[in-house]
């Protein structure tokens, strides 16, 4: 038993981090023959990155960040290189302030551009944070006669050249869909909540016992109905969101969020909600869109732009969404007769999503660290089960 639940343990550690990924926002703005900047990083990467944090009390004051407001303009400025008409411009930081951004506050670096030539066509690299976190994206906005271009930056790509004057909307359409389809396959709770509503698709409960469904054809419309649902209504909120309609604290739509991965679990081993599930998937979903929704409205895009990238960011996490259910439906399928699936798989399986995501809940909504709670279960491995669940406060 201590074997699986170290196993529980490791999985846990590697989700732990369930909350939005990492982005910085980078925009560039041309006037004339002028060009300014102004790069809005995370504190938090910035604190993993260079050490922000002086005092080590999980909390950086204005007064720490002023005491590296030096290191973090090289930091920020030799990871990014600009070329005008492939000659090296400099950059020169201006100033450092502070804004709130949906997951929290970020510095904000504003700089001047100085180029060689008036340009024809800018060219961008960006290594921000790649070589600490792979999954790191560095959002761009380019502005110039009244043209707004985007971009964004990854490990994979890292370097960009724009035509200045130019714009390809449908460049940036499928730039935002390959971001959708990389935000929800790294988006860990959405995707464990997913799972969890769509492990009951292939079976059925009789007399408080789980019985394999007979056709695939059943199990298909099933999970057919639950993501739709969720599709229809996290574009609901996303479209809201990034329209600027609604507007909801970052802190309560992670913790709502992390509350429907709990609950969604929960109903797997002590159901509540046997039928129409696609209810629970609309319901939730409307959360679930608002979580989505960050990557865009910090970017801030103007209207006609704005609504290329959603479209695109949108069509992504339906891609990715599909391939996720392509993959698990078939296999579910083939394995629900067996105790592998109904027991460890379905009942195992949900109570791991559950403790995770009671872990994310705690994180968020009461600002409880999920790696201190690990801690403690740790320790108390050496008493047994009973005690893990004292640690969880079970």
């Amino acid at each position: 038993m201590k074997i699986i639940i170290l196993v529980l343990l490791g999985l846990i550690s590697t989700t732990a981090l369930g909350h939005k990924p990492s982005d910085s926002y980078l925009a560039i703005e041309m006037q004339d023959s002028k060009i300014s900047g102004q790069w809005d990083i995370a504190l938090r990467d910035l604190d993993y990155a260079v050490g922000l944090d002086d005092n080590r009390d999980n909390q950086i004051t204005w007064g720490e960040l002023q005491q590296h407001q030096q290191q973090v303009s090289v930091y920020a400025l030799s990871h990014l290189s600009i070329n005008a008409d492939n000659q090296a411009c400099t950059t020169q930081a201006l100033e450092q302030l502070v804004d709130k951004h949906a997951d929290g506050a970020y510095t904000v670096l504003r700089f001047a551009v100085v180029c060689p030539v008036l340009p024809k066509a800018l060219s961008f690299n960006y290594k921000l944070f790649f070589d600490l976190d792979p999954s790191h994206r560095g959002l761009l906005r380019l502005q110039q006669s009244g043209t707004t271009q985007t971009a964004i930056f990854s490990p994979e790509q890292p370097a960009r050249t724009f035509e200045l004057g130019t714009k390809s909307s449908l460049r940036e359409f499928f730039e935002f869909a390959k971001e959708g389809v990389w935000h929800i396959w790294i988006g860990y709770d959405h995707i464990l909540f997913l799972i969890s509503l769509l492990l009951p698709a292939v079976v059925w409960r009789n007399n408080q016992q789980w019985q394999p469904v007979l056709s695939f054809r059943t199990a298909f419309f099933d999970v057919l109905k639950i993501v739709t649902a969720f599709t229809l209504a996290h574009s609901i909120t996303l479209s809201l969101a990034t329209l600027g309609l609604v507007n909801l604290p970052s802190r309560w739509v992670e913790s709502a969020i992390a509350a429907s991965v709990l609950l969604a679990a929960l109903n797997n081993i002590y159901p509540m909600v046997l039928t129409r599930l696609w209810m629970v998937a609309f319901g939730f979903g409307l959360i679930h869109g608002l979580g989505f929704a960050s990557v865009l409205t910090d970017l801030g895009l103007p209207e006609n732009s704005l609504i290329v990238a959603l479209l695109g960011f949108n069509v992504g996490v339906e891609m990715g969404q599909f391939a996720i259910v392509s993959v698990f439906l078939p296999i579910a399928f083939c394995v629900r007769r067996t105790w592998y699936y109904q027991k460890l798989t379905l009942g195992f399986g949900s109570g791991a999503i559950a403790i995770i995501a009671l872990c994310w809940f705690l994180d968020r909504s009461l600002n409880i660290s999920s790696l201190a709670l690990l801690s403690r279960m740790r320790v108390n491995l050496s008493s047994g089960v009973p005690d893990l669940l004292m640690a969880l406060n079970l």
